[in-house]
């Protein structure tokens, strides 16, 4: 078998069809070797790049790069500007100067640094004074780079990338500045003794009551949830509002493969200031099918939404109003919110582990629930910066 050409890299900006295109296609061709990468559908890929479809673009600008070595395509990366993000305070991790790069792809750590190498030079000219990355393409989309924990596919919302990256990003001068964690929890068997204890008080509380959503009146319960959220994270290191167009988006995306049993709203004396949002893995299909739905992957698609089965269940949403937060009703609205959702999950969905994440590393509050509740880090994402 001959070597590859080693020419010299190029590096284009994707201007067209076409190149976006060829600029998400890259992903499947230099990950198919990758037994846990996940291919995401093409059409959501394509989605999320393109403007009047992703409502990012309301509040941000973007530009991505192609890079070749004698006419082949050998990398890909995107750098982008949030208006949220820069008017956020510094000490929160996003602040005026803060431009960020995502979605690097490539064969190899030439090709790795002369597109981190584009992407800040881009950044550059904008005015910006600092790298943060990798972002796909918001803080809501697929924070961080996979450090730990290559072996298993994600679950659905969890990225996935080669472990060569980490050492080519780290050699382009990028340091670490935040760790986020993904838990893993055995479900079928139920929690330790003391978490029963407290989910067993909070019953007996009338101030206290833990509702489903209802799918009927979807739209409302998606601004409700986004609403706590928003306040819920506000003070979160990386936090970026969600919009209203971002949260309307959001629930057309995810209304599909959310079910009423496995959402839960806490209300404490009439008024909703917890939820917890989890969602069956359809990742468990989605790597069988090269990102297609098309011809037939759609029918199983379909089949599978009526009522999925799932092994592992994600909880990628969970979140307390700011005046509860750190208080013995905090941790209780979450202890009664877990465990209801995995009885649902282990007799409805056959679910048998839950992931919880992702976590920041300085998240005491939801470090401690997982560590309450037996779980594990089965993931680790790393987010990094480099001033320019």
């Amino acid at each position: 078998m001959s070597a590859q050409p080693q020419g010299p890299i190029t590096i284009h900006a994707v201007e067209g069809k076409s190149d976006l295109h060829a600029f998400v296609d890259l992903a499947y061709r230099l990950n198919r070797g990758d037994p846990a990468w996940v291919p995401p559908l093409k059409g959501d890929a394509l989605a999320l790049l393109t403007p009047g479809k992703n409502p990012w673009f309301e509040h941000g600008r973007a530009q991505y790069f192609l890079a070749r070595r004698d006419g082949r395509l050998v990398g890909r990366i995107s750098a982008h500007i949030d208006d949220l993000a820069l008017a956020q305070p510094a000490e929160q991790g996003m602040g005026p100067g803060t431009g960020n790069w995502g979605l690097l792809e490539a064969e190899d750590e030439e090709a790795a640094a002369a597109l981190l190498g584009a992407a800040e030079d881009w950044l550059r000219a904008q005015g910006m004074t600092r790298a943060l990355g990798p972002l796909s393409i918001s803080i809501w989309d697929e924070p961080g780079l996979l450090v730990e924990g290559f072996e298993t596919p994600p679950t659905i919302m969890l990225g996935h990338n080669s472990p060569r990256y980490q050492e080519w990003i780290e050699a382009a001068g990028y340091r670490p500045v935040k760790r986020l964690y993904n838990y893993a929890v055995e479900i079928v068997n139920g929690f330790p003794p003391l978490v029963n204890r407290i989910v067993a008080a909070g019953e007996k509380n009338a101030r206290i009551r833990i509702r489903r959503v209802d799918k009927k009146r979807f739209d409302a319960e998606a601004r409700l949830i986004m609403g706590i959220l928003n306040d819920a994270w506000s003070d979160n290191w990386g936090f970026v509002p969600l919009t209203d167009s971002e949260i309307a988006y959001i629930g057309k995306k995810l209304k599909d493969i959310v079910f009423e049993d496995l959402i839960r709203v806490a209300e404490v004396d009439g008024e909703p200031v917890a939820f917890m949002i989890v969602l069956p893995d359809v990742n468990q299909l989605l790597i069988g099918m090269d990102g297609k739905l098309l011809p037939f992957n759609w029918a199983k698609l379909l089949w599978w939404l009526r009522r999925p089965r799932s092994r592992r269940l994600r909880v990628p949403l969970m979140g307390v109003v700011k005046r509860l937060q750190n208080s013995r009703m905090a941790s209780t609205l979450a202890f009664m919110m877990i465990e209801y959702i995995r009885r649902d999950g282990v007799t409805r969905y056959a679910g048998e582990q839950g992931d919880i994440g992702w976590v920041l590393d300085d998240n005491q509050g939801m470090n401690a629930v997982a560590e309450a509740i037996d779980a594990t880090v089965n993931r680790v994402y790393q987010i990094y910066d480099k001033a320019l």
